[in-house]
């Protein structure tokens, strides 16, 4: 499987760089590529009654590039807005299941949005479970009931902290099977 990690506006290009090197290690035979140059955040996407941005609007435009191009089997957008998704208020990511395209915000995977100190590694440990859970999306995965798996819904960030970077055993085997099906 091939994956673009898509910038989506002003993104640090280290995330994106990392998480390109991290990603095969949850999807095996993968290769990971970082697309230049960045799309610029869509300014349909913001809606000022709530100051957040809509994240199907965003995805959307993740959606078209990933149609407009061949190189890449999966394209994960990366943007670093707030965003939320229809009867949510905040989500930290959306993806076609299944589909070709994926979404995650940074926002409010900082520690440092919750007032926690430290983080570098916390961070990076969040935005790749959340990148890992949206790519598992894109495979068909539904959300996952046990509280372990990376196909669990994360309502707030303490979800995403319990859950682990990988798939529950029959996530991984139908994870498997859809890759499989790309080659």
């Amino acid at each position: 499987m091939k994956i673009g990690i898509l910038l989506v506006g002003k993104v640090q290009p280290e995330v994106c760089t990392d998480l390109a090197e991290a990603l095969p290690k949850i999807f095996p035979d993968t290769a990971c590529a970082v697309v230049e140059p960045a799309l610029p955040v869509p300014v349909e996407a913001f809606v000022k009654a709530r100051s957040q941005y809509s994240s199907s609007v965003i995805l959307k435009q993740v959606r078209l590039f990933a149609a407009g191009t061949s190189h890449f089997d999966r394209v994960l957008g990366v943007v670093d807005v707030d965003v939320f998704a229809s009867g949510l208020n905040f989500v930290f990511g959306e993806a076609y299941s299944p589909g070709v395209a994926a979404l995650i915000s940074l926002w409010r995977l900082r520690p440092s949005f919750y007032g926690e100190t430290g983080g570098a590694d916390a961070f990076a440990f969040r935005v790749f479970k959340e990148a890992v859970h949206e790519l598992g999306h894109t495979l068909g995965l539904q959300h996952c009931q046990k509280a372990t798996c990376v196909m669990h819904f994360s309502n707030a960030i303490v979800d995403t902290d319990k859950k682990e970077s990988l798939f529950c055993q029959q996530d991984y085997l139908q994870a498997s099977l859809a890759i499989k099906h790309l080659r």
